[in-house]
């Protein structure tokens, strides 16, 4: 996986989309030694996609055998200061 600075980036954005989009290459994006971001192929995007979809499920899932007392929906908006 190939680490760039966030300038260099910046300069050689068009070569780096081809990379990702016609090699399937990722890249890392840093800024001041940090990772601050990635270039992935959209077809790496819909897989991160669909993970985080099936997590979400299961999750709402396993929300929804819980037993206990529900709690109504205008209790939770206020208890969180949502409108």
């Amino acid at each position: 996986m190939k680490r760039l600075n966030a300038s260099v980036a910046r300069e050689k954005f068009s070569e780096l989309l081809n990379q990702v989009s016609y090699l399937g290459e990722r890249i890392i994006v840093q800024r001041r030694g940090k990772n601050v971001a990635a270039l992935v192929s959209l077809e790496d995007l819909q897989l991160i996609q669909e993970i985080e979809d099936r997590l979400d499920n299961a999750a709402a899932d396993a929300a929804l055998q819980e037993t206990g007392e529900s709690i109504p929906w205008e209790k939770v908006k206020k208890e969180l200061s949502l409108k």
